[in-house]
Parts: structure tokens; C-alpha cells; sequence
């Protein structure tokens, strides 16, 4: 979740942006969606949704953290709510084991939330110091975790001013043990997402306008950074066929090369961030500040986001 102010600027930086891109795009890509699909909304009455994750199963967890709440829509379409207070959540990834991972924004922790509901704090600061605001997080097929912590503002916190000296991107390597930055020279990162092969993590830089992409090392840090389009965005996702999910003004799809193939505009205030959920994975969900949407896709999702 970002700042009222943080996303007005962000929305006339992407309109500003967009109108150079659509002059130039590409056509956009046949088939994406399933035939006849429409954008539908599933529940409402939030106040801000944010880190969708699914499950093993196809169930779909999310947030609404002005509600201080871990939401759950299962597969049968039922909206229950699986945990409150949740650390006021932001985003939510699952492991391979079934823990639900979460960005718990309160106090700036990152949490472990094993099948039974029970809390465990695995991050609580950096060298001794309070993280700025864990947002986003993407587990690689070893287990090891990448997290961005970009600064907001919260009106809950009782403490002052970020205590970290840059926003950046952050691994937890797989046995837990470690904690180290891997990306500092980013303006604001937000949203991540990797590749399923562990191979190449993006980041969005939500603050600078951009998202990068870079090669993943087995220890954790990364390489060969390069842009991979002139666009940020609050959350991520990728389908089966590579392609890339940003989100802001809508939906915005970008294939393997950085090149924009699909807007799903959605009319209902800020788009935050998109998952594949649902026992086939082919159920685009789409979180917006008060709704949770759905679209049928003929492409997949590949893991938990």
C-alpha cells in the first residue's frame, strides 16, 4: 500500500508516460484472454486491497490493511477472512511448504504465518535497525526470499522517520540465516516478481518510473542490471508464456523483450497489484483500493503470485 499523495503523483506520471508508449507499442497480443472474457467484480466494500497470494489449491489470500486483515476467496467463490489484526499486511507470498509470507507493515517485520495461523517474526530489522516498510516479496525455487522496502509514511506508526538510509531491495537466504541488500540504487522499489526458473528477478521502481530486470546469483545478489521498460508499478505478476504484469492505471502487460502487449483498464480507482488464483491458475485477480476483480485468461499463472 502506498500514500494518497504518492499515488496521485504516480497517476500523472503514468499518464504522462503511457501516451509516448502507446504512440510506439506494439500491437497488443491476440489471445491473452480467454474468449469472451470480462473484467468482473468478485467482493467489495474494502478500503484498500493489496498482496494478493494463492495457494496450492487455488484459493486466493489478500489484504486490506486500513482494516488491519488477511482476507481469503476460496475457489468455490466464498470471501472469509482469515486473519485480523494481521500486522497490518501489505504484501503476501506462499512457500513451497504452505506458509503464507507476509509484509507486516506495523512494524516493519517480515512474518511467517504456518497452515495452523501461527505468527512467526523472521525479519525484524537490518543491522540493528528498524526496516523502512516491507512491501513486496517473491520466493525463488530454493526458498530463498527477495523483498523490496520502499518508505511510506503511516499514520500508525509511533516512531519517526525512516531509520534506514536508502530504499532497497533485500535477500533472506534459504535457511534464514542471512539477510543482505542486493539492490540500493533504486529511487523507491515496489513491486517484484521473478521468473520460475530463479533465473531473473523485476523490480519496479515505482518512485523513478521504471522497472529493471536483473540476474540472480545463487548467493543472493544480482547482476546486470537493465531496464526493462519506462514504467513502475505496486505489484507484479508473470504467466506462463513469460509475460510480465504491472499495475497503476490498470493492468499494463508486457512481454519478455520490455515491450507492452495488453492494458486491462480498470475503472475503479488505483489498481495496487494482480495474482493468478483459482484451481487452474488461469483467473486473473486484481486488487483495487475498495473492490477485488477477476478475468478469465488463457495464459496461467506459474507459482503463489
Amino acid at each position: 500500500m502506498i500514500s494518497r499523495l504518492a499515488i496521485m503523483s504516480i497517476c500523472l506520471a503514468l499518464t504522462f508516460g503511457m501516451e509516448g508508449e502507446e504512440a510506439n507499442a506494439v500491437e497488443e497480443a491476440e489471445g491473452l484472454l480467454a474468449p469472451n472474457a470480462k473484467v468482473e467484480k468478485l467482493a467489495d466494500g474494502f478500503l484498500f486491497t493489496e498482496g494478493p497470494a494463492c495457494d496450492t489449491k487455488g484459493n486466493v489470500f489478500f489484504t486490506d490493511q486500513p482494516n488491519d486483515r488477511i482476507l481469503k476467496y476460496s475457489v468455490e467463490g466464498k470471501l472469509s477472512t482469515f486473519m485480523q489484526p494481521s500486522g497490518r499486511s501489505n504484501g503476501l507470498c506462499f512457500d513451497a511448504n504452505g506458509n503464507l509470507w507476509a509484509c507486516a507493515d506495523e512494524k516493519n517485520e517480515l512474518w511467517r504465518i504456518d497452515p495452523e495461523g501461527k505468527v512467526h517474526v523472521v525479519v525484524k530489522d537490518y543491522k540493528g535497525k528498524l526496516l523502512n516498510a516491507p512491501n513486496d516479496l517473491w520466493i525463488r525455487p530454493d526458498a530463498g526470499l527477495y523483498f523490496s522496502d520502499p518508505f511510506y509514511k503511516r499514520k500508525y506508526w509511533k516512531r519517526g522517520p525512516s531509520e534506514q538510509d536508502t530504499q532497497a531491495v533485500y535477500f533472506l537466504s534459504p535457511d534464514r540465516s542471512k539477510l543482505i541488500r542486493v539492490a540500493e540504487d533504486l529511487k523507491q522499489p515496489n513491486g517484484l516478481i521473478g521468473t520460475p526458473d530463479g533465473k531473473t528477478l523485476y523490480v519496479a521502481d515505482i518512485g523513478a518510473g521504471k522497472t529493471y530486470a536483473y540476474d540472480i546469483q545463487e548467493n543472493g545478489t544480482l547482476t546486470k542490471k537493465r531496464l526493462f521498460c519506462s514504467m513502475g508499478s505496486d505489484g507484479m505478476t508473470i504467466d506462463d508464456e513469460g509475460n510480465i504484469y504491472l499495475t497503476g492505471r490498470g493492468v499494463i502487460v508486457f512481454n519478455a523483450k520490455g515491450e507492452k502487449i495488453k492494458h486491462i483498464p480498470i475503472k475503479h480507482g488505483w489498481t495496487a497489484n494482480v495474482c493468478f488464483g483459482g484451481p487452474d491458475r488461469r483467473t486473473l485477480f486484481i486488487t483495487t483500493s475498495k473492490d477485488l476483480f477477476g478475468l478469465r485468461m488463457r495464459v496461467k499463472g506459474v507459482g503463489s503470485q
